[in-house]
């Protein structure tokens, strides 16, 4: 089995990923709040943002699926930091729609879909998730 992907601490609270299948790299620094500069994604920053786009990914699956389209959909994310350890403790996800006039089945779907994608279900419970749909 091959490496999800591939980690250098590159200094200065720096690190850069690469993912091994695409090559493709993010670049994490440490937030203003815990000694870094906040140029780029925290970790945490991408633990919250993973949620999101996990969330509209599955949901765009749910959708092709059922012969309907969440094209244009927009998520917001707001990552709440707590204390004693230092953690998430709560992630704020506003997924606002494109004006498609979504059925109830299809507003249906769309929630299942993100209450099932594999980031959520990996969050531990005690991880507040606020999920606000706005169709």
């Amino acid at each position: 089995m091959s490496e999800t992907s591939n980690i250098i601490y590159i200094g200065d609270l720096r690190t850069e990923a690469t993912h091994t299948l695409s090559g493709n790299k993010i670049i994490t620094d440490a937030p203003p709040d815990n000694k870094g500069k906040g140029a780029a994604f925290s970790p945490t920053d991408l633990l919250a943002t993973s949620l999101g786009s996990c969330m509209t990914t599955i949901m765009g699956i749910s959708a092709r699926e059922h012969g309907f389209s969440i094209d244009g959909t927009t998520v917001k994310i707001h990552k709440i930091m707590a204390s004693n350890p230092r953690r998430v403790g709560e992630i704020k996800v506003v997924l606002t729609f494109p004006k498609n006039n979504y059925s109830d089945k299809e507003k249906k779907f769309i929630e299942k879909a993100a209450f099932t994608c594999p980031v959520y279900l990996s969050l531990h419970p005690d991880l507040k998730k606020t999920i606000t749909f706005n169709f």
